[in-house]
């Protein structure tokens, strides 16, 4: 679409605004209609331990909110020389779970809890036995439910419960809504019925009967919305929260507001039965739509749903690629040393491709990655660890290598349980996010876990862009379009993309599953090193 064009379409207010809160920037992506961005903003955080809990605090949440989008506007103007007044669509998405309490009045009662406390074992173990399905500690009933173990005096006060994309469109449209993909990570979802489901709101209600509390869990917890519902409009006080100067029009229609998980299905065409996604960055976590629920509950796997409400399993691992960038920062520091001047991007790749020379299983090489809790692997804590066999061959390719098989390994436990235990099928993996940054590389190692795995190059737009797609999905709904989410998106948004697929090599998988043989053999030894390795 040529310069003109996109000036129409952002002066008309054709145009679909994307805003994802992620767990060290917050993007906004401004998208025309052909879905290519057009404009995009941000602005960098990050989570602070405050009493023991991760949190960020609701001042930064608005400031970082508003910080984001003036990037956006400055962008529009710098590029299109337009002041940004009118936008077609607007979608808001976050990290999904945690806790954020409110009052009748609408008063935080405790700070926000993010996905990233593992404080709630207790209350997750007891929820799963009583619902008969995984309820995992990052999930928002796993916290409430905590909260009142612990006897926490804010529970009786509370009189609603979201998460953070709820909260901030609640903020924008005055709507206590949710997309249904993130209220599934707050409340197991039916799929049947599309909202949550019934019966464990029932037994959970009789569980707690005795603590006498004025509020029922229905009342609190966010109205379900399926992609291309309506979920409300920016009210006047939502248009000055999140536009100061005053220039942004009020009356502005927003799609359901989703999680990062829903957003990252969306961003890669990943939300039909067969087909998964993978995003790997700071955490890693594959989606696999399932053609039929799950023969058993397996503590691994959590069943959230897409955007539009298909069970989903989801494979999540706290630890991703914090330790391969520590020790990419340590040959960065040696290079200076050394009187080079080596661009961070370029160390990536050159290690990243020199991991290709090493050996299938890595020589004898272990890597654990784990700066934090591990729950798939069983760990309540972390260590981040590096061991190999006296006799190892231990050369700075496979050292490379292992670190990068490292980064998946714990994914690699959750996904055999789908593919082997469950038998369950996949057509399509796609992969996005920092690990598939340098070409190849990290795609040939995922697709040891015995997939084919594909990278579309618009997959490095991430959530942000997702949102902005269900965004401008609920205007076409609003237009007159009937197609469901999945076909909406691999008709009209990507079928002309470009995409890249890797089948698994053999000798690939058979190193790996060595790699993971001396893996899981020694989790003993980093569970020692959680318990013994401290300050």
């Amino acid at each position: 679409m040529d310069i003109a064009h996109i000036k129409s379409s952002i002066s008309g207010g054709k145009t679909a605004l994307g805003i994802e809160f992620g767990s060290t920037r917050i993007k906004a992506v401004l998208v025309d209609e052909t879905f290519a961005p057009i404009a995009s903003g941000s602005f960098d955080w990050e989570n602070k331990l405050l009493d023991g809990m991760w949190t960020y605090s609701i001042e930064e949440v608005i400031s970082g909110l508003q910080s984001c989008y003036r990037a956006l506007a400055a962008d529009v103007r710098e590029k299109y020389g337009l002041d940004l007044t009118a936008i077609g669509t607007i979608g808001i998405s976050a990290m999904m779970h945690g806790y954020m309490a409110f009052d009748a009045a609408g008063n935080l009662l405790v700070p926000f809890r993010t996905w990233r406390n593992t404080c709630t074992g207790d209350a997750a173990a007891e929820l799963s036995e009583l619902f008969a399905f995984n309820i995992p500690q990052r999930w928002s009933i796993a916290h409430l439910y905590q909260a009142v173990l612990n006897g926490e005096s804010h529970v009786p006060q509370i009189a609603f419960l979201t998460t953070l994309a709820g909260f901030v469109h609640w903020k924008l449209t005055g709507e206590k809504v949710l997309g249904v993909g993130d209220a599934s990570g707050m409340f197991p979802i039916d799929s049947k019925t599309g909202t949550y489901d019934e019966s464990m709101l029932s037994r959970f209600a009789q569980h707690i009967a005795g603590k006498n509390y004025a509020w029922d869990i229905r009342s609190l917890l966010p109205k379900v919305l399926s992609a291309g519902e309506p979920a409300g409009t920016l009210t006047a006080e939502g248009a000055a929260l999140l536009d100061p100067s005053g220039k942004l029009q009020a009356g502005i229609p927003l799609c359901p507001p989703e999680g990062d998980a829903g957003t990252g299905m969306t961003a890669t065409c990943a939300v039909a039965p067969r087909t998964g996604n993978v995003s790997a960055g700071t955490s890693i976590f594959a989606m696999i739509v399932l053609e039929k629920m799950l023969s058993s509950v397996h503590p691994e796997i959590d069943l959230v749903t897409t955007p539009d409400g298909s069970p989903v399993a989801m494979v999540h691992c706290n630890n991703c690629s914090s330790d391969i960038d520590a020790w990419i920062r340590v040959f960065r520091e040696f290079a200076a040393l050394a009187g080079c001047d080596v661009p961070k991007s370029k160390v990536y790749d050159l290690l990243y491709g020199k991991a290709l020379e090493g050996d299938a299983d890595c020589g004898g090489l272990v890597s654990f990655n784990y700066f934090s809790g591990e729950p798939v692997a069983g760990l309540d804590a972390g260590r981040p660890l590096f061991a190999r066999l006296p006799d190892a061959s231990f050369t700075l390719a496979n050292f490379m290598r292992a670190n990068l098989y490292g980064a998946v390994a714990t994914l690699k436990m959750g996904m055999n349980i789908l593919l082997e235990t469950e038998k369950v099928r996949i057509d399509k993996l796609v992969g996005h996010g920092g690990y598939f940054k340098t070409p190849v590389v990290g795609q040939r190692f995922m697709a040891a876990l015995g997939t084919p795995v594909s990278v579309m190059e618009t997959a490095g737009e991430g959530g942000a862009w997702g949102i902005a797609l269900l965004a401008a999905y609920l205007h076409a709904r609003t237009a007159g379009e009937t197609r469901p989410l999945g076909e909406f998106l691999e008709q009209k948004v990507f079928a002309s993309m470009p995409v890249t697929t890797l089948s698994p090599d053999p000798a690939d998988v058979k190193g790996f599953d060595a790699y993971m043989e001396r893996f899981v053999k020694a989790l003993p030894v980093e569970k020692s090193a959680t318990e013994n390795l401290n300050a």
